[in-house]
């Protein structure tokens, strides 16, 4: 049997930058937070997520969560 342990979760937005002028192909960017807490529910961390993106100039796209965990052998 095995155990999850959360180490650090991450929130990073991706926002639309334009598009690339030689290809027409979209630019983006990501903007990441290092700090979210690991027990943040995904409706707490969207949240968070709309709070921040009214704080940027590029329209939002995609709003990702990135988790590290350490697997453990019981």
């Amino acid at each position: 049997m095995t155990s999850v342990h959360p180490i650090t979760s991450q929130l990073r937005l991706v926002l639309y930058d334009g598009e690339n002028p030689e290809t027409g192909k979209a630019i983006y960017r990501n903007k990441n937070f290092n700090t979210l807490k690991t027990d943040a529910t995904a409706e707490q961390a969207y949240a968070v997520a709309v709070a921040l993106v009214s704080l940027q100039d590029r329209p939002l796209q995609i709003v990702e969560r990135i988790d590290r965990a350490e697997i453990h052998e019981m």
